[in-house]
This record gives C-alpha cells, structure tokens and sequence, in this order.
C-alpha cells in the first residue's frame, strides 16, 4: 500500500518538471528543437538534407544555438521561421536560416558562412557565402534574407 503515495509523489515531480520545461521554453517552437519535436519536421528536413552534398552536423541535425522562431507570410503561405547557429559564439561565422512550412511539407535554408577571424571594420555581408538548401524560389529567399537582416549585429 505504501506504492501509491510514491507513485502520486512521482507524478507530482514529473508534473512539476514538465511546466518549467515548457515555463523555460515559454511555449515557443526553436529550430533545435523542432527534429525531436515532430517525426512531420524530421521527415520534411532530411528531404531537403539528403540532397545536399558535404553539409556539416549541426546543419544535417539542426542541432546548435537557436533562438525562437516567428510566423511569417510569404506568397500567401505560412512559414515558421528562425535562425540556428554552430554555437553562440561562431554565429557571426556560421549560421542557419530555416523556414518550415506551417503543414510541415516544406523547407528551406540558407546558410551562411563567413570566414573567421574577419576585422570588426569589415561588413559580414559583403565576405559571406550564401547556400540555398531545398530549392527556394526568388520570393523564399528574400525572406531568408531579410530574416538574416533582422540580426542587429548583421551589416
């Protein structure tokens, strides 16, 4: 008899730990997050990966530093869209743009590679290699784009 208090014990605990994971994420989708959240994501994005030649892990996994993601509107369709980085501090030199159909059907990316070790007086756009991953038209990749220009440390 004594099981039944541990187990209600147990389910306070996991109940508990649940809400601040969700309180931490404040409830808002994060590119690193979105593999392991939906098998829809996972499916969707090795799709577009598969394709490509020589990509690194990070990108392959979208594992990495990511902040939250943003709802936009391109051609009439929805797009949840977000930044990944390698890591934090790499992130002015290596970075990913994705954009995720809100169906799950559809993704894209941009990468963006700059070399490091770049002087602080030099613009990263003009030094940047840019790589479109999932075949985006012109309209996509203004939006990739123009998500990048969002970065207020991006000149």
């Amino acid at each position: 008899m004594t099981c039944k208090p541990f187990h209600a014990l147990a389910l306070t605990v996991l109940m508990t730990s649940s809400a601040l994971v969700v309180a931490a994420n404040d409830g808002q989708a994060r590119v690193n997050g979105l593999l392991s959240a939906d098998p829809a994501y996972r499916q969707t994005w090795s799709e577009v990966v598969k394709k490509e030649e020589r990509l690194p892990d990070w990108v392959i996994n979208l594992s990495g530093s990511s902040e939250q993601m943003n709802a936009v509107t391109e051609d009439g369709d929805g797009y949840l869209v977000g930044p990944l980085c390698e890591t934090q501090d790499t992130c002015i030199n290596k970075r990913l743009i994705v954009a995720f159909s809100l169906d799950k059907k559809e993704a894209y990316g941009m990468l963006v590679e700059v070399p490091a070790g770049l002087p602080a007086d030099k613009s990263p756009t003009r030094h940047a290699d840019y790589r479109f991953l999932g075949k985006p038209d012109e309209g996509m990749q203004g939006l990739l784009r123009e998500q990048l220009k969002k970065d207020p440390n991006w000149y």
